[in-house]
Order: structure tokens, then C-alpha cells, then sequence
């Protein structure tokens, strides 16, 4: 896993603003909480990666994992990494930031795809109590 959290540091770096922007500094710092953060995401879906497949491809009912496009698969899976195991992050949020990561990152139909299979899933995970 360390070799996977170099490659990262190694090739992402980003602005210390609320947006997160890409930065080309390569000596800049990167703020503690950011690192950690960070690194407890991608640690996360790596460890639990089976089984975050399983959740996805369970309320995929119209794609199968091999068919989704790779941005969506990867947003979907750190979603559902927090859905999970972040119970600390409302799951509201999770999803408005994978629907906003999709609408930059992914295609026209990315932020309907995703929304609609972390819908499932939250209402799985963390269903509303009365």
C-alpha cells in the first residue's frame, strides 16, 4: 500500500483551497488533515475493495462492474468506502461530492448513473430512522 500512497503523492498534488484544485507545485505542502484524509480513502477501498464491488455490482442491476465506465467505477467505490466505514460524513454529502466529481470528471450520463446506484446503497447502509 505505501507504494500506492507514493504514486498519489507522487503524481496528484492540490491547491490548500476549498476546491481541492490540481496544483503543478511540486514542493507544495499538503496540509495534515488533507494528507490523512486522503490516505484513509484510498487505503479503504483498497482494503475493502471485494466488498465494495459486491454493494456496487448488487445495485447495478443494468451494468456490470466490467462495463461501467472507469471514472464512475472508481467514484462509486470511494463513495461507497465512506458510505460504509465514514459514518462520520453525512451520507448527503458523499453523495452531492461523487455527483460533483462525475459532472467534472466523467461523462454526460455520470452523475444520473451515480446518483441512482448510491441512493441505493445509502438507503441500505444508513437507512432513515424515524
Amino acid at each position: 500500500m505505501e507504494k500506492v500512497l507514493q504514486d498519489f503523492w507522487g503524481n496528484f498534488r492540490f491547491r490548500n483551497d476549498v476546491l481541492g484544485e490540481t496544483s503543478e507545485e511540486p514542493d507544495q505542502d499538503i496540509n495534515p488533515q488533507v494528507r490523512a484524509f486522503a490516505e484513509r480513502l484510498i487505503c479503504g477501498v483498497g482494503e475493502h475493495l471485494e466488498g465494495l464491488d459486491k454493494a456496487i455490482g448488487d445495485c447495478s442491476t443494468s451494468w456490470s462492474l466490467d462495463r461501467m465506465a472507469r471514472v464512475d467505477l472508481a467514484l462509486l467505490r470511494l463513495a461507497v468506502f465512506e458510505l460504509l466505514y465514514c459514518p462520520d460524513v453525512p451520507h448527503n454529502v458523499i453523495i452531492n461530492e461523487a455527483i460533483e466529481l462525475g459532472k467534472r470528471f466523467g461523462t454526460e450520463e455520470t452523475p444520473a448513473f451515480v446518483n441512482g446506484v448510491l441512493d441505493q446503497i445509502a438507503k441500505k447502509v444508513r437507512p432513515v430512522r424515524p
